[in-house]
């Protein structure tokens, strides 16, 4: 992976985006906000699933009045209000203790709504996050270019960024996003190209689970191995809890510094396979979520034959090759023992608990 860009540092209740920090997983809650103890219990469930940042949405004043009931509910976990057109709601939540705001300063209100939340944001070091995203874009932008073009949304951002700094604000969080993967990348780029300021990526509107991860997977791994992305979140039509374990898997498979973790090589099956492989890795799957095994660093190998055994998955910490009804236990490619077919799932979820009980 390329060395990511050296980008500033902002402090969100504690956790560091930018500035080659851990890269941070970021969801937002799907509740109604103004049920404080709903949104709360939401909030900390994402919180032990891995997300360090969890934002939610301010549409009103009682949504505003029900982040300091959140807050309190919510102690040690850093916190994002999601604010649009009305900077008082901004103001709010400031005032309730909340770690970041997210606003579009283009429709946040009049150039003093904007130099309020920005001078007050200012007083407490509670970082902005810039929020541009294709389907919301300026209407003379979309005039100029003609579409929610990657140049629209740098454009956009770039404006907006302006429009802080005129009030002397500066500890900014940046995101351009699309539901289309190329445009989101090509506005990543320009962003990384023209400034130092964080980013946070991400595809928007990325639909259900499957294509969703798909999408965010594909500009993800465009922008990271790029060097580029100072903290991400997966956007799913799916429960939230999705979001942050698509998140750590894909952030997994790119080799990012903080995000280690259980890596499951198997092979595709072919006529060789002597084992029921797709069964076997479904069920694999299936314990390694029951008895929560994810986090545990560990690379293991499942293949179907000699073929792809030992040889072909080395670098695995352990595993199985399959063959008639058994399958072949070898560790760091040196072959350890036999184990029948109905006993293979069992004994890689063992020796998986037993290596999370050593951590």
């Amino acid at each position: 992976m390329t060395e990511r860009k050296k980008t500033r540092q902002v402090n969100v209740g504690g956790v560091v985006i930018g500035g080659g920090a851990r890269i941070p997983i970021q969801s937002m809650t799907n509740t109604d906000t103004r049920n404080a103890e709903a949104t709360a219990a939401q909030i900390v469930a994402l919180h032990e699933a891995g997300c360090d940042i969890v934002r939610f949405t301010v549409p009103d004043a009682e949504a505003a009045e029900a982040a300091g009931r959140i807050r309190k509910l919510t102690e040690g976990i850093p916190l994002v209000a999601d604010i649009h057109f009305d900077y008082r709601l901004a103001l709010a939540c400031i005032d309730r203790g909340i770690d970041k705001i997210r606003i579009n300063p283009g429709n946040i209100g009049s150039e003093d709504g904007v130099r309020a939340v920005a001078k007050a944001c200012l007083s407490r070091h509670i970082p902005i996050r810039i929020g541009v995203n294709g389907g919301s874009l300026e209407k003379h932008l979309l005039e100029k270019y003609g579409s929610p073009a990657p140049e629209a949304l740098f454009e956009s951002a770039m404006g907006h960024l302006k429009l802080l700094e005129r009030y002397g604000f500066d500890e900014v969080v940046i995101s351009v996003k699309s539901s289309d993967v190329m445009k989101t990348v090509e506005a990543n780029r320009y962003i990384s190209e023209n400034c130092d300021f964080p980013l946070h990526i991400g595809v928007t509107e990325a639909g259900g689970k499957r294509q969703g991860i798909i999408k965010n997977a594909a500009a993800l791994g465009a922008l990271i191995s790029s060097g580029i992305g100072d903290t991400v979140r997966i956007s799913l039509t799916d429960d939230p809890l999705e979001e942050v374990r698509a998140a750590k898997d894909i952030l997994r498979s790119l080799g990012c510094p903080g995000h280690s973790g259980l890596e499951i090589v198997s092979c595709p099956t072919c006529g060789r396979t002597g084992i029921d492989l797709v069964r076997l890795v479904s069920e694999l799957e299936a314990a390694v979520d029951r008895e929560g095994l994810r986090d545990v660093p560990c690379r293991v190998a499942v293949m179907g034959c000699a073929v792809n055994g030992p040889g072909e998955a080395r670098e695995a910490d352990f595993g199985v090759a399959g063959g008639k009804g058994e399958a072949l236990f070898f560790e760091h490619g040196q072959i350890m023992g036999k184990i029948p077919e109905d006993g293979i799932v069992p004994f890689i979820t063992d020796c998986l608990i037993s290596r999370k009980e050593k951590m």
